[in-house]
């Protein structure tokens, strides 16, 4: 679930996306099918309230747009994340987080392979990936003001086959985040 100003997004366990009107809370004003195929994991509203982002269990993540306009719908897409190769297997990880930058309108995304990326959704372009951490990333957030701070929240989500002995304490960082990495393209 997510709300900027009057519009909040809730996504469902059935594929569902509700979009409502604060101002008229009797009913939702749109109903839409998950361009994901998968559960979804978080969702997020642009700060520039164009619309949302989501993200799914299948390591993907879908940029989507409120106006019905045709125009406007032929930008939404989406595109895969948070996957490795292993063996020539491809391991597919959930994509657990999503944070916007308040003042670039670019997001990142945390998943249960440990890593954080920044992404500038509008040019359709990673502009960072860092450092692997020591557990799923299970939540992100950008400082609200758009200065250089981002939260990231690690915790074991119960994903492994095999749980790891002991499993890894929930920890938080606080990661100073620059210009190069958040700027759009």
């Amino acid at each position: 679930m997510s709300s900027i100003d009057e519009k909040l997004v809730v996504a469902t366990s059935e594929r569902k996306v509700l979009i409502w009107d604060l101002r008229k809370m009797d009913s939702y004003i749109e109903r839409r099918e998950s361009s994901l195929k998968y559960q979804t994991r978080a969702v997020r509203c642009f700060p520039n309230k164009e619309g949302y982002v989501m993200s799914s269990i299948e390591g993907r993540v879908a940029v989507e747009y409120f106006d019905p306009n045709p125009e406007v719908q032929k930008k939404k897409f989406a595109f895969k994340c948070h996957r490795a190769k292993e063996n020539e297997i491809e391991l597919i990880y959930p994509v657990n987080a999503i944070s916007f930058h308040s003042v670039y309108n670019t997001f990142a995304t945390g998943g249960s392979d440990g890593y954080v990326n920044i992404w500038d959704g509008f040019n359709k372009k990673r502009l960072c990936q860092f450092h692997l951490y020591d557990s799923s990333i299970s939540s992100l957030c950008f400082s609200d003001d758009g200065s250089s701070t981002l939260a990231i929240a690690c915790s074991y989500m119960d994903e492994a086959e095999n749980a790891p002995q002991p499993p890894p304490q929930p920890t938080l960082y606080v990661r100073y985040v620059n210009e190069q990495e958040t700027r759009p393209k």
